[in-house]
């Protein structure tokens, strides 16, 4: 009978939704090239292990490694676990994405390794691995290649002081030049450090443009493996001078000069100023000049990338609070003391999450310590927009969508020739200049909290605190689904609350990854699932997914970015989960479920599925019914069943437990001190009341009043304001200010010897536009020259009024001579 059970379980669990269609079966009742599969004998999933149904040799075949990451530029070794070969009579081959093949080894311990390719983008690169020379590759497993830049300190090697580096051959800059490294990051006695350069050829935006690293020459050869080298640079064979962006390699010496994909340690992509011709050493200013006019030439041909663009958010606070669309800039950060090298007057900055549509360009934006948008066109610590976006932008792999390097070579290198190294910075800003907020519109917000609690899009809010699993929101727009599976709390005496709340969350966008996050065994803790697989964040904290970027800064919280620029936000809070869903505006009438219908409308926000309209004012029964009816279905659940508790719970039962018994407000009956103490921690936050009733605890009520805190602070963060846009100083003049919101006044100024013309002030109206234009400063006459008109035209009218008198006087002689006899 058991057993009759176990097969039915096992078929029931084939018809829920798998992280993707079935690789090629193998041999019945092993996991040899079936990964991922599952069937009715035993099963090569994910979740196989928590529900004790693996296949017997499934760690065998499916893999894991350690390490689990590393950079994208390749060489990193990294052991297969749980594979051990002692008599190995053929070679290992590993195998990325099907295409690029490196050679692993067994060590003396019996342990298999693998080496990570060179490669062009990140994510999770599949990999196959062949223990019989390459005839096949029954094995399989991820690797998550990372940008340079998140790589650890450790596992690559430091220029000693960088700017050093770069800024080499300019003025003062001459010596020698240092490089570090960890020793024990790599096996081997004697290295060898290169050269690689990095370049992009053929036509831009042509289907000929491409990438490539190139190996250009040894700096050093068969050096001790000491962890330190110096040397003082000479400038390259002329055949080297085109590569300007570029990387050293550390590699066992044993490795021919330039052997590709060999266990290395990388320093971190730079301007290659040290390596650069005589010319550059001879004038560097007048060499970087003629860099920066040829690429501004180059600019003016390429296609204008601004145009696509998102604009900046107009404030700080608007900017950190947007988390679906715009990440923080680790170049600027407020959270590690605002070190803005590149951005003085700016204590943080973000950029634009997803890259834009056609060319892959990012948006960067900067604030000042008063939360105002600091532009270019005011500063040169103004923020910049990328024709290359830093983090490169799916499928990458080609220009200008390589993470990292393409944004080196078409913003980075640019802006030392034209403003490092040269003084054309103004040319720069003019092809790189700032957006302003004029047509930013933040996203809507809504959030569900506590026992649990909604606040929807439009701004109505509920409680509903059924126990199963239900849509919190659908959007038929980018077909994005998020959906909460609610549980009761399980009170130290073994008892359960007739309330519940939200135990786990799982998003999909379209054809992306699924992403649950859910409490984990330790409390205050999140458990992350990609596609059913538990993610360990041992070694990275952001990951570029399908479909969606994911950052987990701390264990409590978790952020997810996806593709349309709609974000989520999970936390601990208390015993359960906070969501925050964010959506920019263009999901404007097209959501639907817990969250509610996004259209500036709460009145229709308890819509049904068959489209009938609960009242605002419903009561808390009929709310309940609203809550079931968005129950989630079996054949659509992206919820994960890897225990026989979920299974037996959730998967065979319904997804809405109609048994279930909950307590609504009007059954609350207070406890006289018990409401005293509420009272005290609550204030007039009723969401927080009732949980304290409905739960006995003022822990659970405290979490839920912190949560719905946070969900208005953030409401008011997202607050739409009105700019009217940069304001122009008078030429031959000068302003004051840089706030071009709502209630900003600049104020107008001019240069020596000229005079203001016009307005000395403007402010910001309501409506979003000047109170009055930019004045003119016209050319100012001296004050001699003003005296001289001023006693010259005095002397003037004196002359005329002495005449006057004179010929009055002669006029009056006359007449009295005629008189006479």
């Amino acid at each position: 009978m058991k057993l009759l059970v176990l097969l039915w379980a096992l078929l029931l669990l084939g018809t829920a939704p798998g992280p993707g269609p079935r690789p090629a079966a193998g041999a019945r009742g092993s996991c040899s090239h079936r990964c991922g599969d599952r069937d009715e004998l035993c099963s090569c999933h994910p979740t196989c292990s928590g529900l004790s149904t693996c296949c017997s040799d499934f760690r065998d075949f499916c893999l894991e490694v350690s390490p689990y990451s590393g950079s994208m530029m390749g060489g990193k070794d990294f052991v297969v676990q749980h594979l051990n070969w002692f008599n190995p009579a053929d070679g290992v081959i590993c195998r990325f994405k099907e295409s690029i093949q490196t050679l692993g080894h067994v060590d003396s311990f019996g342990h298999v390794h693998c080496v990570s390719p060179l490669l062009y983008e990140t994510g999770r690169i599949p990999f196959t691995l062949s223990m019989d020379n390459g005839r096949s590759f029954p094995r399989s497993g991820t690797w998550l290649a990372v940008h340079p830049s998140k790589v650890s300190k450790t596992e690559k090697s430091e220029l000693v002081n960088e700017t050093r580096w770069q800024y080499y051959g300019t003025a003062g800059i001459t010596g020698n030049l240092s490089l570090i490294w960890e020793p024990s990051a790599l096996s081997a006695q004697f290295v060898t450090i290169e050269l690689w350069g990095y370049e992009e050829t053929g036509k831009p935006y042509s289907d000929k443009w491409a990438a490539k690293w190139s190996y250009l020459y040894p700096l050093a050869t068969s050096i001790p493996n000491s962890g330190f080298f110096t040397f003082t640079p000479k400038p390259a064979p002329q055949s080297y001078q085109r590569w300007e962006v570029g990387a050293l390699r550390i590699i066992n010496s044993k490795y021919y000069a330039g052997e590709k994909d060999v266990h290395a340690v990388w320093s971190n992509e730079h301007a290659l100023a040290w390596h650069l011709g005589e010319d550059f050493q001879a004038d560097p200013e007048a060499w970087a000049r003629a860099q920066c006019l040829a690429w501004e030439e180059l600019e003016d041909q390429l296609p204008n990338f601004l145009e696509e663009l998102p604009d900046c958010p107009c404030t700080l606070a608007q900017a950190r609070a947007d988390s679906g669309r715009f990440h923080t800039d680790y170049g600027c950060d407020i959270e590690h003391g605002s070190v803005c090298t590149y951005h003085p007057g700016a204590v943080h900055c973000v950029r634009s999450v997803q890259a834009s549509p056609q060319y892959a360009s990012g948006q960067q934006c900067c604030y000042t310590e008063a939360g105002t948008l600091l532009l270019t066109a005011d500063s040169t610590g103004g923020s910049t927009p990328d024709r290359g976006h830093d983090w490169g932008a799916p499928p990458f792999r080609t220009p200008p969508r390589v993470p990292g390097l393409s944004h080196w070579l078409y913003d980075v290198v640019s802006f030392y020739h034209c403003c490092l190294w040269a003084p054309e910075c103004s040319r720069y800003m003019r092809r790189r200049p700032s957006s302003d907020c004029r047509s930013y519109r933040p996203s809507r917000l809504a959030s569900a909290f506590g026992d649990p609690h909604f606040v929807t899009f439009d701004g109505a809010n509920f409680s509903f605190n059924g126990r199963g699993e239900y849509v919190l929101l659908e959007a038929t727009l980018t077909n994005l689904r998020v959906q909460g599976r609610a549980q009761p709390r399980t009170t130290s005496d073994g008892t359960q609350d007739r309330g519940t709340g939200l135990t786990a969350v799982a998003v999909q966008e379209g054809n992306s990854d699924v992403l649950e996050v859910r409490l984990a065994a330790r409390e205050g803790v999140l458990q992350v699932l990609l596609n059913q697989e538990v993610l360990s964040f041992t070694e990275q904290s952001w990951m570029d997914l399908k479909g969606m970027f994911l950052s987990a800064a701390a264990e409590d919280s978790i952020s997810i970015m996806l593709s349309s620029g709609a974000g989520l936000e999970v936390s601990v809070q208390g015993p359960f989960l906070s969501v925050t869903v964010l959506l920019p505006e263009k999901f404007l009438t097209h959501t639907q479920g817990l969250l509610g219908t996004l259209n500036d409308d709460p009145t229709d926000d308890f819509t049904l599925r068959d489209g009938k309209v609960l009242p605002p004012k419903a009561a808390s029964r009929e709310l309940f019914r609203f809550g079931a009816d968005w129950a989630v279905e079996n054949a659509s659940s992206l919820l994960t069943y890897d225990s026989w508790f979920l299974v037996n719970n959730f998967l065979y039962q319904s997804k809405h437990d109609h048994t279930f018994q909950p307590l609504f407000p009007e059954e609350t009956i207070p406890n006289p001190s018990l409401a005293a103490e509420a009272a005290e921690v609550c204030g007039d936050n009723q969401f927080c009341t009732f949980d304290v009733m409905a739960t006995g605890s003022l822990r659970v009520g405290n979490a839920t009043r912190t949560a719905h805190q946070w969900h208005q602070r953030r409401m008011q963060s997202l607050q739409p304001v009105t700019s009217c846009g940069w304001l122009a100083p008078p030429p031959n003049g000068r302003k004051e200010g840089i706030g071009y919101l709502s209630g900003s006044t600049v104020y107008f100024h001019c240069d020596s010897g000229y005079s203001l013309f016009g307005a000395e002030a403007s402010t910001c109206q309501a409506d979003g536009t000047w109170s009055r234009p930019s004045p003119m400063c016209q050319p100012a006459r001296s004050y001699t020259v003003l005296l001289s008109i001023v006693f010259g035209g005095l002397a003037l009218v004196a002359l005329v009024a002495l005449v006057y008198v004179l010929l009055r006087r002669r006029k009056g002689n006359v007449a009295s001579w005629g008189s006479q006899p």
